[in-house]
């Protein structure tokens, strides 16, 4: 038998730069399957630090991610209870933005990489929070998130950026996935690169 008990937890997560009368931008941004947030952040780290504030939330499922046990990953989410997961880590992403953003004027931009782009539009339309800009990067937006659900991030600048190598996202799945959203945001701007799966950081100035 199946039972369930409430507990309280603490998890961590990282920032980089700091908040001023000159930030512009806060950036939630949401690392990929196997990531840390210590190593994921280093992709914003060239970005102007006076105008924009780097929020890093950390997935709270750890693993070892080699045969050795030296290097680790993490995860955010499995089909395995699904919805108690997300509800968790929702509540783990509120807490962190209540804390950096309680006095915070700068326009938000929410960016999601590979498993992390689930995670960001979860957080947008469950909590129904509004962004300056939405940026998806090698990554599926949810199959139940329907227009109906978007309501309060319509007027965000929505951007997808996909390799045209990604080994993990064919080019069947990417023109279905470019239909779907082109429904959701007319306006949707697509970014392609030669690369594959991985955060090209040349392009980040390209969403700003």
């Amino acid at each position: 038998m199946e039972k369930k008990v409430n507990y309280s937890s603490s998890n961590t997560y990282r920032t980089l730069n700091t908040v001023s009368n000159t930030t512009r931008y806060v950036w939630l941004v949401f690392h990929g399957l196997g990531y840390l947030s210590e190593y994921f952040i280093k992709h914003f780290k060239n970005l102007n630090p006076s105008e924009n504030y780097i929020i890093c939330p950390q997935a709270p499922s750890k693993y070892y991610a080699d045969t050795t046990f030296n290097k680790v990953g993490a995860c955010w989410l499995t089909k395995e209870n699904t919805a108690l997961e997300t509800e968790n880590i929702l509540n783990y992403i509120d807490a962190v933005m209540e804390k950096e953003l309680s006095n915070n004027n700068a326009k938000l931009i929410v960016l999601g990489y590979s498993q992390g782009v689930s995670i960001a539009a979860r957080w947008l339309v469950n909590r129904k929070k509004d962004c300056e800009r939405f940026i998806m990067i090698s990554g599926k937006f949810p199959s139940k998130i329907g227009e109906k659900d978007i309501i309060d991030f319509k007027s965000s600048k929505v951007y997808l950026t996909i390799g045209t190598n990604d080994p993990l996202i064919s080019k069947e799945l990417a023109s279905k996935q470019i239909e779907k959203l082109k429904k959701l945001f007319p306006e949707l701007n697509e970014i392609h690169h030669q690369g594959g799966h991985k955060m090209d950081t040349s392009l980040l100035e390209l969403y700003l």
